[in-house]
Protein backbone atom coordinates (compact mmCIF):
# COMPACT_ATOMS: atom_id res chain seq x y z
CA UNK A 1 0.00 0.00 0.00
CA UNK A 2 1.41 3.42 -0.96
CA UNK A 3 2.37 5.79 1.83
CA UNK A 4 -0.15 8.49 2.54
CA UNK A 5 0.78 12.00 1.47
CA UNK A 6 2.40 13.92 4.34
CA UNK A 7 0.30 16.38 6.28
CA UNK A 8 1.59 19.83 7.16
CA UNK A 9 0.96 22.30 9.92
CA UNK A 10 1.17 25.52 7.89
CA UNK A 11 1.37 25.67 4.09
CA UNK A 12 2.22 28.60 1.84
CA UNK A 13 0.86 29.35 -1.63
CA UNK A 14 1.90 32.50 -3.44
CA UNK A 15 1.40 34.10 -6.82
CA UNK A 16 0.37 37.16 -8.78
CA UNK A 17 -3.18 35.89 -9.38
CA UNK A 18 -3.15 38.17 -12.45
CA UNK A 19 -5.92 37.06 -12.79
CA UNK A 20 -7.02 34.28 -10.42
CA UNK A 21 -7.76 31.17 -12.51
CA UNK A 22 -8.57 27.46 -12.18
CA UNK A 23 -4.90 26.48 -11.85
CA UNK A 24 -4.44 28.76 -8.86
CA UNK A 25 -7.55 27.38 -7.20
CA UNK A 26 -6.46 23.79 -7.77
CA UNK A 27 -3.13 24.59 -6.10
CA UNK A 28 -4.80 26.24 -3.12
CA UNK A 29 -7.22 23.34 -2.70
CA UNK A 30 -4.36 20.87 -2.76
CA UNK A 31 -2.70 22.79 0.05
CA UNK A 32 -5.95 22.93 2.03
CA UNK A 33 -6.44 19.16 1.76
CA UNK A 34 -2.99 18.44 3.20
CA UNK A 35 -2.48 21.21 5.74
CA UNK A 36 -3.93 22.37 9.02
CA UNK A 37 -3.82 25.96 7.83
CA UNK A 38 -2.91 27.72 4.60
CA UNK A 39 -1.55 31.19 3.93
CA UNK A 40 -1.95 32.63 0.45
CA UNK A 41 0.21 35.58 -0.51
CA UNK A 42 -0.85 37.80 -3.40
CA UNK A 43 2.36 39.43 -4.61
CA UNK A 44 1.77 42.04 -7.27
CA UNK A 45 4.02 44.58 -8.92
CA UNK A 46 3.42 48.25 -9.61
CA UNK A 47 3.40 47.68 -13.39
CA UNK A 48 0.32 45.43 -13.24
CA UNK A 49 -3.10 46.90 -14.01
CA UNK A 50 -5.52 44.80 -11.97
CA UNK A 51 -5.49 46.39 -8.49
CA UNK A 52 -3.85 44.29 -5.82
CA UNK A 53 -6.80 44.70 -3.47
CA UNK A 54 -9.14 43.34 -6.16
CA UNK A 55 -7.05 40.19 -6.62
CA UNK A 56 -6.82 39.75 -2.86
CA UNK A 57 -10.60 39.90 -2.55
CA UNK A 58 -10.97 37.36 -5.38
CA UNK A 59 -8.90 34.82 -3.44
CA UNK A 60 -10.75 35.53 -0.21
CA UNK A 61 -14.14 34.99 -1.83
CA UNK A 62 -13.12 31.80 -3.63
CA UNK A 63 -11.19 30.33 -0.69
CA UNK A 64 -12.71 31.68 2.53
CA UNK A 65 -10.91 29.23 4.84
CA UNK A 66 -7.37 30.40 4.02
CA UNK A 67 -5.45 33.41 5.31
CA UNK A 68 -4.95 35.84 2.44
CA UNK A 69 -2.41 38.66 2.59
CA UNK A 70 -0.93 40.85 -0.11
CA UNK A 71 1.72 43.42 -0.89
CA UNK A 72 3.63 44.96 -3.76
CA UNK A 73 6.86 43.15 -4.64
CA UNK A 74 8.83 45.07 -7.26
CA UNK A 75 12.08 43.18 -6.79
CA UNK A 76 13.45 41.92 -10.13
CA UNK A 77 12.56 38.32 -10.98
CA UNK A 78 15.91 36.65 -11.57
CA UNK A 79 16.09 33.07 -10.32
CA UNK A 80 19.86 33.04 -10.84
CA UNK A 81 20.51 36.03 -8.58
CA UNK A 82 21.00 35.50 -4.86
CA UNK A 83 20.40 39.20 -4.27
CA UNK A 84 17.03 39.01 -6.00
CA UNK A 85 16.09 35.92 -4.02
CA UNK A 86 16.94 37.68 -0.77
CA UNK A 87 14.68 40.60 -1.64
CA UNK A 88 11.75 38.33 -2.48
CA UNK A 89 12.19 36.17 0.62
CA UNK A 90 12.27 39.27 2.82
CA UNK A 91 8.89 40.31 1.39
CA UNK A 92 7.44 36.83 1.78
CA UNK A 93 8.66 36.41 5.37
CA UNK A 94 7.31 39.84 6.30
CA UNK A 95 3.80 38.61 5.47
CA UNK A 96 4.00 35.37 7.48
CA UNK A 97 2.40 35.32 10.89
CA UNK A 98 4.32 32.13 11.74
CA UNK A 99 6.84 29.88 9.94
CA UNK A 100 5.63 27.50 7.24
CA UNK A 101 6.61 23.86 6.86
CA UNK A 102 5.38 23.42 3.26
CA UNK A 103 5.44 25.45 0.07
CA UNK A 104 2.94 24.43 -2.61
CA UNK A 105 3.78 25.51 -6.17
CA UNK A 106 3.37 24.35 -9.74
CA UNK A 107 6.52 26.01 -11.05
CA UNK A 108 10.14 25.12 -10.35
CA UNK A 109 10.92 28.18 -8.25
CA UNK A 110 9.25 26.34 -5.36
CA UNK A 111 12.32 24.20 -4.82
CA UNK A 112 14.61 27.13 -4.08
CA UNK A 113 11.97 29.04 -2.15
CA UNK A 114 11.18 26.11 0.13
CA UNK A 115 14.87 25.67 0.97
CA UNK A 116 15.22 29.33 1.87
CA UNK A 117 12.15 29.10 4.10
CA UNK A 118 13.21 25.82 5.68
CA UNK A 119 10.09 24.07 4.39
CA UNK A 120 9.12 21.06 2.31
CA UNK A 121 8.43 21.65 -1.39
CA UNK A 122 5.17 20.19 -2.64
CA UNK A 123 4.99 20.48 -6.40
CA UNK A 124 1.45 20.17 -7.74
CA UNK A 125 0.66 19.41 -11.39
CA UNK A 126 4.13 20.05 -12.87
CA UNK A 127 3.90 21.19 -16.46
CA UNK A 128 0.22 22.08 -15.93
CA UNK A 129 -0.95 18.74 -17.30
CA UNK A 130 -4.22 18.54 -15.37
CA UNK A 131 -5.01 22.26 -15.45
CA UNK A 132 -3.41 23.61 -18.63
CA UNK A 133 -3.84 27.31 -18.01
CA UNK A 134 -1.68 30.24 -16.98
CA UNK A 135 -2.09 33.92 -16.27
CA UNK A 136 0.00 34.73 -19.34
CA UNK A 137 -2.31 32.73 -21.60
CA UNK A 138 -5.43 34.29 -20.09
CA UNK A 139 -4.16 37.84 -20.45
CA UNK A 140 -3.37 37.14 -24.10
CA UNK A 141 -6.84 35.65 -24.80
CA UNK A 142 -9.43 36.27 -22.11
CA UNK A 143 -12.34 35.07 -24.26
CA UNK A 144 -10.60 31.80 -25.10
CA UNK A 145 -10.00 31.06 -21.41
CA UNK A 146 -13.20 32.53 -19.98
CA UNK A 147 -14.24 29.09 -18.67
CA UNK A 148 -11.10 28.96 -16.50
CA UNK A 149 -12.16 31.99 -14.45
CA UNK A 150 -14.22 31.96 -11.27
CA UNK A 151 -17.50 33.85 -11.14
CA UNK A 152 -16.04 36.65 -9.02
CA UNK A 153 -13.27 37.20 -11.57
CA UNK A 154 -15.73 37.19 -14.46
CA UNK A 155 -17.78 39.85 -12.75
CA UNK A 156 -14.79 42.17 -12.49
CA UNK A 157 -13.29 41.47 -15.93
CA UNK A 158 -16.58 41.39 -17.84
CA UNK A 159 -17.09 44.36 -20.15
CA UNK A 160 -20.47 46.11 -20.04
CA UNK A 161 -21.96 47.66 -23.18
CA UNK A 162 -25.16 49.65 -22.58
CA UNK A 163 -27.90 50.21 -25.16
CA UNK A 164 -30.23 53.10 -24.36
CA UNK A 165 -32.52 55.64 -25.98
CA UNK A 166 -35.84 57.43 -25.76
CA UNK A 167 -39.11 55.53 -25.87
CA UNK A 168 -39.77 53.38 -28.92
CA UNK A 169 -36.28 53.72 -30.40
CA UNK A 170 -35.60 49.97 -30.48
CA UNK A 171 -33.11 49.71 -27.61
CA UNK A 172 -34.47 46.39 -26.31
CA UNK A 173 -34.53 44.86 -29.78
CA UNK A 174 -30.97 45.99 -30.44
CA UNK A 175 -29.71 44.76 -27.06
CA UNK A 176 -31.03 41.26 -27.77
CA UNK A 177 -29.73 41.23 -31.35
CA UNK A 178 -26.28 42.52 -30.40
CA UNK A 179 -25.94 39.97 -27.60
CA UNK A 180 -26.89 37.17 -29.98
CA UNK A 181 -24.26 38.36 -32.48
CA UNK A 182 -21.62 38.42 -29.73
CA UNK A 183 -22.63 35.05 -28.29
CA UNK A 184 -23.33 36.46 -24.86
CA UNK A 185 -26.11 37.45 -22.46
CA UNK A 186 -28.12 40.65 -22.20
CA UNK A 187 -29.85 42.25 -19.22
CA UNK A 188 -33.42 43.54 -19.71
CA UNK A 189 -34.60 46.84 -18.28
CA UNK A 190 -35.84 46.39 -14.71
CA UNK A 191 -37.53 49.81 -14.73
CA UNK A 192 -40.08 48.63 -17.25
CA UNK A 193 -40.98 45.69 -15.02
CA UNK A 194 -41.25 47.98 -12.01
CA UNK A 195 -43.61 50.26 -13.93
CA UNK A 196 -46.07 47.39 -14.13
CA UNK A 197 -45.74 46.04 -10.59
CA UNK A 198 -45.48 49.32 -8.61
CA UNK A 199 -48.41 50.33 -6.42
CA UNK A 200 -50.83 52.39 -8.47
CA UNK A 201 -49.32 51.27 -11.75
CA UNK A 202 -48.60 53.90 -14.38
CA UNK A 203 -51.23 56.31 -13.05
CA UNK A 204 -49.70 56.93 -9.62
CA UNK A 205 -47.17 59.77 -9.22
CA UNK A 206 -43.55 58.63 -9.21
CA UNK A 207 -41.48 58.93 -6.03
CA UNK A 208 -37.78 59.70 -6.12
CA UNK A 209 -36.86 56.68 -4.01
CA UNK A 210 -38.35 54.34 -6.60
CA UNK A 211 -35.49 55.20 -8.93
CA UNK A 212 -32.95 54.18 -6.29
CA UNK A 213 -34.69 50.81 -6.14
CA UNK A 214 -34.57 50.54 -9.93
CA UNK A 215 -30.83 51.28 -9.92
CA UNK A 216 -30.18 48.70 -7.20
CA UNK A 217 -32.16 45.99 -8.97
CA UNK A 218 -30.61 46.79 -12.36
CA UNK A 219 -27.06 46.57 -10.99
CA UNK A 220 -27.89 43.34 -9.13
CA UNK A 221 -29.08 41.79 -12.37
CA UNK A 222 -25.96 42.98 -14.17
CA UNK A 223 -23.72 41.44 -11.51
CA UNK A 224 -25.53 38.12 -11.69
CA UNK A 225 -25.27 38.08 -15.48
CA UNK A 226 -21.57 39.00 -15.44
CA UNK A 227 -20.85 35.99 -13.25
CA UNK A 228 -22.58 33.48 -15.51
CA UNK A 229 -22.30 34.79 -19.08
CA UNK A 230 -20.49 32.75 -21.74
CA UNK A 231 -18.27 35.53 -23.09
CA UNK A 232 -16.44 38.51 -21.54
CA UNK A 233 -18.94 41.11 -22.77
CA UNK A 234 -22.40 41.85 -21.38
CA UNK A 235 -25.07 43.85 -23.21
CA UNK A 236 -27.39 45.88 -20.98
CA UNK A 237 -30.73 47.39 -22.00
CA UNK A 238 -30.45 50.68 -20.02
CA UNK A 239 -28.32 51.54 -16.98
CA UNK A 240 -27.92 54.04 -14.13
CA UNK A 241 -27.47 57.07 -16.40
CA UNK A 242 -30.69 56.32 -18.26
CA UNK A 243 -32.49 55.87 -14.94
CA UNK A 244 -31.27 59.30 -13.85
CA UNK A 245 -32.76 60.82 -17.01
CA UNK A 246 -36.09 59.10 -16.45
CA UNK A 247 -36.03 60.47 -12.90
CA UNK A 248 -35.83 63.95 -14.42
CA UNK A 249 -38.75 63.15 -16.69
CA UNK A 250 -41.14 61.64 -14.12
CA UNK A 251 -40.16 63.40 -10.87
CA UNK A 252 -39.41 66.71 -12.54
CA UNK A 253 -35.96 67.38 -11.04
CA UNK A 254 -32.48 65.97 -11.40
CA UNK A 255 -31.20 63.40 -8.90
CA UNK A 256 -27.53 64.20 -8.12
CA UNK A 257 -27.11 61.01 -6.09
CA UNK A 258 -28.16 58.86 -9.06
CA UNK A 259 -25.98 60.83 -11.45
CA UNK A 260 -23.06 60.22 -9.08
CA UNK A 261 -23.79 56.50 -9.13
CA UNK A 262 -23.85 56.66 -12.91
CA UNK A 263 -20.38 58.21 -12.96
CA UNK A 264 -19.10 55.46 -10.66
CA UNK A 265 -20.74 52.74 -12.76
CA UNK A 266 -19.68 53.81 -16.25
CA UNK A 267 -19.72 51.09 -18.92
CA UNK A 268 -17.10 50.55 -21.59
CA UNK A 269 -19.48 51.84 -24.28
CA UNK A 270 -22.91 53.42 -24.69
CA UNK A 271 -24.95 52.74 -27.81
CA UNK A 272 -27.77 55.23 -28.38
CA UNK A 273 -30.61 53.99 -30.58
CA UNK A 274 -31.82 56.53 -33.12
CA UNK A 275 -35.31 58.07 -33.01
CA UNK A 276 -35.85 58.02 -36.77
CA UNK A 277 -37.94 54.84 -36.71
CA UNK A 278 -41.77 54.90 -36.41
CA UNK A 279 -43.15 55.36 -32.89
CA UNK A 280 -45.13 52.39 -31.54
CA UNK A 281 -47.46 52.91 -28.59
CA UNK A 282 -47.58 49.79 -26.41
CA UNK A 283 -49.75 51.27 -23.67
CA UNK A 284 -46.81 52.14 -21.37
CA UNK A 285 -45.18 54.99 -23.29
CA UNK A 286 -45.64 58.77 -22.94
CA UNK A 287 -46.14 59.43 -26.63
CA UNK A 288 -44.34 60.49 -29.76
CA UNK A 289 -44.60 64.19 -28.88
CA UNK A 290 -41.98 63.71 -26.12
CA UNK A 291 -39.71 61.22 -27.88
CA UNK A 292 -37.47 63.67 -29.76
CA UNK A 293 -37.09 65.90 -26.70
CA UNK A 294 -35.98 62.94 -24.58
CA UNK A 295 -33.65 61.76 -27.34
CA UNK A 296 -31.94 65.15 -27.32
CA UNK A 297 -31.59 64.87 -23.53
CA UNK A 298 -29.93 61.47 -23.93
CA UNK A 299 -27.47 62.94 -26.46
CA UNK A 300 -26.70 65.82 -24.12
CA UNK A 301 -26.14 63.56 -21.11
CA UNK A 302 -23.92 61.15 -23.05
CA UNK A 303 -21.81 63.98 -24.43
CA UNK A 304 -21.31 65.31 -20.89
CA UNK A 305 -20.61 61.90 -19.34
CA UNK A 306 -17.09 61.49 -20.67
CA UNK A 307 -17.93 57.93 -21.70
CA UNK A 308 -17.47 56.45 -25.15
CA UNK A 309 -20.72 56.40 -27.12
CA UNK A 310 -22.20 56.30 -30.59
CA UNK A 311 -25.65 56.64 -32.09
CA UNK A 312 -26.91 53.95 -34.48
CA UNK A 313 -29.72 54.28 -37.00
CA UNK A 314 -31.53 52.19 -39.58
CA UNK A 315 -32.99 48.71 -39.35
CA UNK A 316 -31.80 46.15 -36.79
CA UNK A 317 -29.09 44.49 -38.96
CA UNK A 318 -27.73 47.92 -39.87
CA UNK A 319 -27.65 48.95 -36.22
CA UNK A 320 -25.87 45.76 -35.20
CA UNK A 321 -23.30 46.29 -37.98
CA UNK A 322 -22.71 49.86 -36.80
CA UNK A 323 -22.36 48.79 -33.15
CA UNK A 324 -20.04 45.82 -33.59
CA UNK A 325 -16.73 47.59 -34.39
CA UNK A 326 -17.04 49.97 -31.46
CA UNK A 327 -18.12 47.16 -29.16
CA UNK A 328 -15.19 44.94 -30.10
CA UNK A 329 -12.77 47.83 -29.77
CA UNK A 330 -14.13 48.66 -26.29
CA UNK A 331 -13.78 45.03 -25.20
CA UNK A 332 -10.22 44.81 -26.53
CA UNK A 333 -9.24 48.01 -24.74
CA UNK A 334 -10.71 46.93 -21.40
CA UNK A 335 -9.07 43.50 -21.60
CA UNK A 336 -5.56 44.81 -22.26
CA UNK A 337 -3.27 44.35 -19.26
CA UNK A 338 0.00 45.83 -18.10
CA UNK A 339 2.94 43.49 -18.69
CA UNK A 340 4.04 41.97 -15.36
CA UNK A 341 7.61 41.54 -14.20
CA UNK A 342 8.79 38.29 -15.77
CA UNK A 343 11.81 36.13 -15.00
CA UNK A 344 14.71 37.76 -16.86
CA UNK A 345 18.24 38.96 -16.14
CA UNK A 346 18.58 41.42 -13.27
CA UNK A 347 19.55 44.50 -15.29
CA UNK A 348 16.65 44.00 -17.73
CA UNK A 349 14.24 43.96 -14.79
CA UNK A 350 15.71 47.16 -13.36
CA UNK A 351 15.51 48.85 -16.77
CA UNK A 352 11.86 47.76 -17.18
CA UNK A 353 10.90 49.23 -13.83
CA UNK A 354 12.68 52.50 -14.67
CA UNK A 355 10.86 52.74 -18.01
CA UNK A 356 7.48 52.15 -16.36
CA UNK A 357 8.18 54.84 -13.73
CA UNK A 358 9.17 57.33 -16.42
CA UNK A 359 5.93 56.88 -18.45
Amino acid sequence: MADAAPRFRHALVLGKFYPLHAGHSALIRAAIRRSDRVSVQVLGSSVETIPLEVRTQWVREEHPTVRVVSTVDDAPVDFGSDAAWQQHVEVIESLLDEPVDAVFTCDEYGGELSQRLGASWQRIDPGRVFTPVSGTAIRADVAGHWHELAAVVREWLGVRVVVLGAESTGSTTLAAALAAELGTAWVPEYGREHSVTREGGLDAPWRSDEFDLIVDRQIDRERAALRTMAAPVLVCDTDVLATALWHERYVGVAAPRILERARAHRPALYILTGDEIPFVQDGMRDGEHLRHEMQDRFREALAASGASWLEVRGDVPSRVAQALPATRAAVAERLTFGVPLEARPWQEQVDLQRRNRDK
